[in-house]
C-alpha cells in the first residue's frame, strides 16, 4: 500500500521487450536503497523490482500492466515518480493508494495562476469511475485533492513543491496520465450499481 507522497524522480534509460512484456531499466537516488522483490510504486504502478546496481534497478511491465497504463509509452529519458510502500509505523500524509491503476487519462487544460497550476483530466466514464469535489484523486502515483469535479473531467492544484518534485512539469496537452480513483469511491460505486441492478430485476 502507498500514500501518494512522492519519494523521488527516477529516469528511464534501458527499455527490453520481453515476449510481451517489457523490462525498464531506472536510475533514481533511492535505487541503492532497494531490495529484490520489493514493491515500488512508478507513476502510481506497483511494479516488483528485479534487479539493483548501484543507482539503477530493473521492473517487468505485463502486458496487463501495460494496457492499463501509461507505461507502454515511457521513453529513454521518462521521468517516472517513484514511491517505497508505506511503513506501518509510518505517518499516512496522502490517501490509500494501492497501485493499481485504474485507467489512463488526459490533459486537456493546464494553467498558471499566481505561483501554483490548475491541471484538468478527462476520462472515459463508462468504465465508471467517479470523481467529488475536495474527495481524492491518484496521478501518475501523486495523491492530490479533487477541485473540481464534472462528469468525465476534474481538476487538481498543484503548488510549487509538488510541479518541481513530481514529473507533473513534464505534463502538457495531450499527456496521458494513469489515473487511480479512490477506494472508498469506488466501493460505493460498486454497491450502488449493485443496488440499481437489483431494482431493475425486481429483488
Amino acid at each position: 500500500m502507498f500514500t501518494g507522497i512522492i519519494e523521488s524522480l527516477g529516469e528511464v534509460i534501458g527499455i527490453e521487450k520481453d515476449q510481451e512484456n517489457i523490462i525498464f531499466e531506472i536510475s533514481s537516488p533511492i535505487s541503492h536503497e532497494l531490495k529484490i522483490d520489493q514493491s515500488l510504486s512508478h507513476n502510481g504502478v506497483c511494479l516488483t523490482v528485479t534487479e539493483i546496481n548501484e543507482n539503477k534497478h530493473k521492473v517487468t511491465a505485463i502486458l496487463e500492466t501495460l494496457r492499463k497504463s501509461n507505461l507502454g509509452d515511457w521513453e529513454v529519458g521518462a521521468k517516472v515518480n517513484l514511491e517505497r510502500s508505506m511503513p506501518m509505523d509510518g505517518r499516512f500524509d496522502g490517501h490509500i493508494v494501492q497501485g493499481h491503476v485504474d485507467q489512463i487519462g488526459e490533459c486537456v487544460s493546464v494553467k498558471e495562476e499566481g505561483g501554483s497550476w490548475f491541471y484538468t483530466f478527462e476520462y472515459d466514464k463508462s468504465q465508471g469511475n467517479v470523481t467529488v469535489e475536495k474527495g481524492s484523486i491518484c496521478i501518475n502515483g501523486v495523491s492530490l485533492t479533487v477541485v473540481n469535479s464534472s462528469e468525465n473531467q476534474f481538476s487538481v492544484a498543484i503548488i510549487p513543491y509538488t510541479y518541481e518534485h513530481t514529473n507533473f512539469h513534464k505534463i502538457e496537452m495531450g499527456t496521458k496520465v494513469n489515473l487511480e480513483f479512490d477506494i472508498v469511491g469506488k466501493y460505493l460505486q460498486k454497491m450502488f450499481s449493485n443496488y440499481q441492478e437489483s431494482l431493475s430485476n425486481g429483488k
